[in-house]
């Protein structure tokens, strides 16, 4: 047996170096459930437990869990959690990284460690639904517009694409199936257009249809999947394509339904 003969922190308590692992795996499954690369989950965590005691983290990161062993002074603890998507919450993963660098300055214990992710896990969505469902009215609305849309294209496109998104609340918030959010989303949307342009008030009735599904593109998992095969982690990275590549076949479907049954042809 090889002695190891690394510097090590102090020794923790039992209960200290239980609340290391359980803090810092935490802390990572709440930065993967709202859409943090690999690379930034896997930091945090090892911040955080070396912050609270730990001589070392060893931890792996996969699309959908978290793995992670802390180490001091030759006693293990190893912890698994599986980390269901909540949606993207870029002031959430903002929040959590800088707890994680106030806990390896020291400037934060385990309590008060434990106080502000159970605060963080529990807040409020920052904006209302409602405001929601405009913002991403107006965002399709005025995609149309660079698509060369018309006015009545502008309008059509915010109508669709606020109902889709109302609906897409709605459908998540009874945790249907991803694929048949997706899919039933684009159908909404793309039909509301096409039947927004059959009265004929839009003379640029392809810009209406296409921009109204453009809320249900897989942005972060296409640049989270980019960043994870560019940063060393290629098993996550095809994970995160493909489940982009499936959204996007959900709104090919969704979108090819609509059409069909409006019988609506885009030029």
């Amino acid at each position: 047996m090889i002695e190891d003969n690394r510097p090590h922190k102090p020794p923790l308590d039992p209960e200290a170096l239980r609340d290391a692992m359980s803090l810092s795996i935490w802390a990572g499954q709440m930065l993967l459930q709202h859409g943090a690369d690999s690379a930034r989950v896997e930091e945090t965590v090892h911040r955080i437990g070396t912050g609270l005691g730990a001589d070392w983290m060893d931890i792996l990161v996969t699309s959908d869990s978290i793995v992670a062993t802390t180490v001091n002074n030759h006693e293990f603890r190893t912890k698994v959690r599986r980390a269901p998507t909540r949606g993207i919450n870029m002031a959430l993963i903002d929040r959590v990284s800088a707890l994680s660098y106030q806990a390896a300055s020291g400037k934060l214990d385990r309590f008060a460690l434990r106080a502000r992710l159970r605060e963080m896990d529990y807040l409020k969505p920052e904006y209302n639904r409602w405001w929601i469902v405009l913002a991403v009215g107006l965002a399709c609305a005025a995609i149309s517009r660079f698509f060369g849309g018309d006015l009545a294209a502008f309008g059509i496109t915010f109508a669709a694409a606020a109902l889709a998104m109302a609906l897409r609340q709605e459908l998540a918030h009874h945790h249907l199936n991803f694929i048949l959010v997706t899919a039933s989303t684009a159908f909404v949307a793309s039909g509301l257009a096409a039947l927004g342009t059959m009265t004929g008030v839009s003379a640029t009735p392809s810009a209406a249809i296409s921009a109204s599904v453009l809320l249900l593109v897989p942005g972060v998992p296409l640049i989270n999947g980019t960043k994870d095969l560019i940063n060393g982690y290629p098993m996550n990275g095809v994970a995160r394509g493909v489940n982009a590549l499936v959204i996007v076949l959900c709104i090919a479907v969704g979108l090819s339904a609509a059409l069909w049954i409006t019988g609506v042809t885009l030029p």
